[in-house]
């Protein structure tokens, strides 16, 4: 199982990942509004400003200060890794 570091020490299952997002549209407010009231939300910015919305497979959403651009450059790389192994 490959791990993207989403900052701060926090990693993510590489091949669980669906999307990497940016948090300023209303859907994707309304969308990690919706998963704060079901419970399925996680907070990984530990009180940083949010810059990214991963989105998982698992129906999680999960909240990352790191720059979307870093976190799809990480994720390309696992990706590739996997196809190399």
């Amino acid at each position: 199982m490959k791990l993207i570091n989403i900052g701060f020490g926090s990693m993510i299952a590489a091949n669980r990942l669906l999307a990497i997002v940016t948090p300023d549209s209303a859907p994707i407010k309304r969308l990690v509004q919706e998963a704060r009231d079901r419970g399925m939300l996680i907070d990984a910015s530990y009180g940083h400003k949010t810059k990214t919305v991963l989105l998982m497979d698992t129906d999680h959403v999960i909240l990352s200060a790191i720059a979307p651009e870093t976190l799809s450059a990480r994720w390309t790389e696992q990706c590739e890794e996997g196809e190399r192994a």
